[in-house]
């Protein structure tokens, strides 16, 4: 059996194998992800300024009221759709995705299928 350690090396591994080919731009940012045991991440960056624009969390009082539990495809999906809503507020309309090395599977896909159907285009 893999140790929750080894898996997190293996992950990282990933995440900056994939980060050498994607990269944030002012005219397309990247959407970041992350996910914990009980918590869902996302910002979008602009890497050529190292700025983060837009973020939302399970831990923000918006997504709060919209949610039961914090580590659920729906909490994920609520994650995704206000992100969306807040990038379009600030006049972002495409990004490039980055999936942290998690696999695009569950709450990653979730978050990510919500932002596309809020407006986001990836």
């Amino acid at each position: 059996m893999i140790k929750k350690s080894a898996k997190n090396i293996l992950r990282n591994k990933k995440h900056y194998r994939m980060r050498r080919h994607i990269i944030g731009t002012e005219v397309r940012p990247r959407l970041s992800v992350f996910r914990s045991e009980k918590h869902m991440y996302a910002q979008i960056i602009d890497d050529s300024k190292s700025m983060t624009l837009v973020s939302a969390s399970t831990l923000d009082a918006d997504v709060k009221a919209q949610i039961e539990k914090t580590n659920d495809t729906q909490a994920a999906a609520a994650v995704g759709k206000v992100l969306a809503e807040r990038a379009a507020g600030k006049g972002i309309t495409e990004v490039v995705f980055d999936r942290g090395g998690f696999l695009y599977h569950g709450r990653v896909q979730a978050l990510a299928d919500a932002a596309r159907e809020a407006g986001l285009k990836f």
